[in-house]
């Protein structure tokens, strides 16, 4: 594994990566992430829910885009081994399919070694890195990735916890700066357009633990595709984004599941 140092895991406060594996009903977490995963279920009991969205999103972008001829994956913010990891699923379609992960969570580093049980004839690499960070990203990945061939750039449930102020745009924009013409984007993003109320109690608790949630509106959201072609249906609730490529998700029509998701080709 590249780019690896020593890291300690903090578990006076909650993590973001530990409660999304609290959601999916993981054990890699604390109760300090149990305990704030109940105050976000207290106030919209569909949080679990999305979590498994986010995830059979993913599953779905990453069979189609396979299923295109894409045979390399970088995936920024790749949380704790779930399986079907990406590598999985695009290699089921794809044996030599090149997957690199990408996380800053020491929890992640820990059980890399389940990201890296990939085909013989493909590859897979864990990366220990930030998403501010595109550079070290970059060189990281070019250690594995033909950054001359198209790559699809993977961000799942990630930039709701990148602020403005760290300039997510623009993060995103370097990243795919360095990738070539046949690339893909694909994003999941949390909103606060449908459930305004709760979506800004939400914000508020995670602030007061230390963490921050950026929640984007549509417009916003869509602008992480700006110079791209929106593969169709473009920019939806996750569920709704091709669904005939993947099972249905328990839960996932009681309403509507409060985030966006979307695939781009860069031209």
């Amino acid at each position: 594994m590249t780019g690896q140092h020593p890291v300690e895991i903090d578990t006076s406060r909650p993590h973001p990566a530990r409660m999304y594996d609290w959601y999916l009903g993981g054990k890699d977490n604390y109760p300090v992430d149990e305990a704030m995963g109940r105050q976000m279920l207290a106030l919209d009991p569909r949080v679990p829910v999305m979590a498994r969205v986010n995830r059979a999103f993913m599953h779905r972008a990453t069979r189609w885009l396979a299923g295109r001829g894409i045979r390399q994956f970088l995936d920024v913010g790749t949380g704790i081994p779930t399986e079907p990891n990406l590598h999985q699923v695009a290699q089921r379609i794809a044996p030599d399919a090149r997957v690199v992960y990408c996380d800053n969570d020491p929890i992640v580093l820990a059980h890399a070694a389940a990201l890296l049980r990939g085909t013989d004839e493909g590859a897979t690499e864990y990366l220990q890195a930030d998403v501010r960070d595109p550079d070290a990203i970059l060189e990281g990945a070019r250690k594995i990735l033909d950054l001359t061939e198209p790559v699809a750039l993977s961000l799942i449930a990630l930039l709701h916890f990148v602020p403005d102020e760290d300039g997510a745009h623009d993060l995103v924009g370097r990243l795919l700066a360095a990738l070539p013409s046949g690339s893909h984007l694909v994003v999941t993003h949390a909103t606060a357009d449908f459930t305004p109320e709760e979506s800004k109690a939400a914000t508020e608790k995670l602030k007061a633990a230390g963490v921050t949630l950026a929640l984007r509106s549509r417009e916003e959201f869509t602008r992480f595709f700006d110079g791209l072609d929106l593969v169709d249906p473009g920019v939806q609730v996750p569920h709704r984004w091709h669904p005939e490529l993947g099972e249905p998700v328990a839960g996932q029509d009681d309403g509507v599941i409060p985030g966006y998701g979307a695939v781009g080709r860069k031209p």
